[in-house]
């Protein structure tokens, strides 16, 4: 296999890290994942946004930053869970909509996220998941993970529009786009051989 760097990208609880898993077993890829654990402001975000959000979303960037680095370096083909494109497009963008960034630091954020993605080569490939919000509630309420317990219906609503908006405007990759609401690849032959055919165009 030629060497290619595929991302994942897709609301919470729209199943990226399911299938992030489902290709490294299928194709022996290598992950990269979220850096979610080792963000220390990330409990802070979630209690209180307007005070920590902008500390969190800069500790993203940077973090991306250097995790995009590596794996443009790699010397096989690497799957990422979630992208630094995500974390300006979508996540930035929302929390300085919503008032919790406020106009002075956004244009800073994104005067630095502009300089770093001139110096980043694109994925080779975007794996793009759309899920609707029924749909992420009932997920991450499943997963129970206690920072995300609290997160309003609206948060998610907000960020599948920024979602829908970016993916209309990205052209730095080939997309693939998959409703992972109505799609059953751990388990529907069909459904798994449909996504085979459409990775290994690029794989």
């Amino acid at each position: 296999m030629q060497k290619r760097f595929v991302a994942v990208a897709g609301n919470i609880g729209a199943g990226k890290t399911e299938l992030v898993h489902f290709l490294c077993k299928k194709y022996g890829l290598t992950p990269f994942f979220e850096p979610n654990d080792t963000n220390p402001y990330l409990q802070d975000f979630y209690a209180d946004m307007k005070v920590w959000a902008f500390r969190s979303q800069i500790y993203f960037l940077s973090h991306k930053f250097r995790l995009h680095r590596t794996l443009m370096d790699a010397a096989s083909t690497v799957v990422q869970d979630r992208t630094i494109y995500e974390d300006a497009e979508i996540f930035a963008r929302n929390l300085h909509d919503q008032g919790f960034i406020d106009t002075r630091d956004y244009r800073t954020y994104r005067e630095l996220y502009e300089s770093v993605c001139r110096a980043l080569a694109p994925p080779d490939l975007m794996i793009f998941l759309k899920c609707p919000v029924r749909t992420l509630r009932k997920r991450i309420a499943g997963r129970g993970r206690a920072m995300e317990a609290a997160i309003p219906t609206s948060y998610l609503s907000g960020l599948n529009k920024l979602y829908d908006d970016w993916r209309a405007r990205y052209d730095l990759s080939p997309v693939i786009e998959l409703p992972t609401d109505r799609l059953d690849y751990l388990t529907d032959i069909v459904d798994r051989l449909d996504l085979f055919k459409q990775i290994e165009r690029y794989l």
